[in-house]
């Protein structure tokens, strides 16, 4: 037997008549939301992402605009935050600016430990 009627031995997968949408192949997958609600480590996660961003709100009236364009929140984690930055430069000013940043951050009730200070690397 040749390859040619290789084609009658093989399932067809997702076979769907024309002009109809294939069948899901995880017809029962959860929505972001629900999954991030569901999962005890995803739930974690969203806090930190909201803890990250929150920090970040109260110290972006601080920075210069010119600097707050290069900087971004970045992970919080039992160690500290860190901020990501787009340079060096960027980084140098923010490491100016740090103990001010920290103190922004006691007075609206954080425990902080010195914020981290990052370049991003760019890939």
């Amino acid at each position: 037997m040749g390859d040619e009627n290789l084609h009658r031995y093989t399932p067809r997968v997702n076979a769907k008549p024309p002009g109809q949408k294939p069948q899901p192949l995880v017809p029962d997958a959860l929505a972001l939301g629900d999954a991030l609600k569901r999962s005890t480590p995803l739930a974690q996660l969203r806090q930190r992402l909201s803890d990250s961003n929150a920090r970040f709100a109260a110290i972006q009236p601080a920075l210069p605009s010119t600097l707050a364009a290069h900087v971004k929140p970045g992970p919080v984690d039992e160690e500290g935050w860190t901020l990501l930055c787009a340079n060096a430069p960027v980084a140098a000013k923010l490491r100016q600016l740090q103990p001010r940043l920290e103190e922004l951050l006691r007075q609206r009730g954080w425990q902080v430990s010195p914020i981290r200070i990052k370049v991003q690397s760019r890939n």
